[in-house]
């Protein structure tokens, strides 16, 4: 029975199986003749069809060229016409090759005389901690600014521990150092923002000498910009002229209300012995 059971399905797939391969077969047949009849309905009507289609495209391109085409031309004269203009009345093209050449002169005549003037350092220390405290100035970089303040304690000295100067000398001290030590880092500072501003001014320059006419803006306007840098860079050197200046008017003050102390404790004296005598 267990055998009966597993060969009774096997025989029934069988049949199935050919049962369905004939009716595929004819959907196939039938799918097959199909398209051929449709690639034969197709190949027999192109006669008028691509007869219209290519009348259809006649008249596009008889549109492109007459109508469209006398438009464009005119446009393209138009545009001749001011591209003349600009090259013989606005801006000729001698003139404005005569100003590139003027500007290629005048960098290669003078700007290697004025990058040695502003780079000028001409030292002038004989000794040792001296000519470390000039070449330190005149480097021109912002970042030796800590070995600046121990060159200045190393030239100048440090201010006096207690008790071997009065405090009002200490005080003064201080202050002197402080401001000498401020304005000399603000130059220092100064002569690095000023490598800056020629480089842009060296740049600006040498998009001149290859500008193209209608560029005069930008360029002026990139111009203005360094203006103002320059203007920032002259208000911040001022301001440090003026603290020092208005240090050594108050160092000067304080000189003069000690001598003024000194000559009032004088007068009580003088008075004291008198009035004891």
């Amino acid at each position: 029975m267990m055998n009966e059971d597993r060969t009774i399905p096997e025989v029934s797939r069988a049949e199935r199986f050919k049962s369905i391969l004939p009716a595929a077969r004819s959907r196939w047949k039938l799918c097959l003749s199909t398209a051929l009849l449709l690639v034969g309905f197709i190949l027999a009507m192109p006669v008028r069809a691509h007869a219209g289609i290519f009348s259809v495209f006649d008249e596009l391109f008889g549109t492109i060229q007459n109508d469209m085409g006398s438009s464009l031309k005119a446009i393209n004269q138009m545009t001749q016409e001011a591209q003349q203009l600009y090259q013989q009345t606005v801006w000729p093209l001698a003139m404005v090759n005569q100003a590139r050449g003027f500007v290629s002169n005048s960098i290669s005549s003078y700007r290697s005389y004025m990058t040695q003037l502003f780079h000028l350092s001409s030292p002038s220390a004989t000794l040792a901690n001296p000519q470390q405290l000039e070449t330190i100035l005149h480097s021109r970089q912002s970042a030796q600014i800590p070995a600046l303040q121990t060159s200045f304690t190393t030239n100048f000295g440090a201010v006096p521990v207690v008790n071997t100067a009065s405090p009002q000398d200490r005080i003064m001290i201080d202050i002197d150092d402080a401001l000498g030590q401020e304005n000399l880092k603000t130059t220092l500072i100064a002569d690095q923002g000023q490598d800056v501003v020629l480089a842009t001014a060296d740049q600006m320059e040498n998009q001149v000498a290859v500008s193209t006419p209608g560029s005069n803006p930008y360029i002026t306007a990139q111009a203005q910009v360094a203006n103002l840098r320059c203007q920032a860079f002259m208000q911040k050197m001022l301001a440090a002229e003026l603290r020092q200046e208005a240090g050594r008017i108050a160092h000067d003050n304080v000189l003069v209300k000690r001598r003024a102390t000194a000559a009032g404790n004088l007068n009580q004296l003088i008075s004291g012995s008198l009035t004891n005598r």
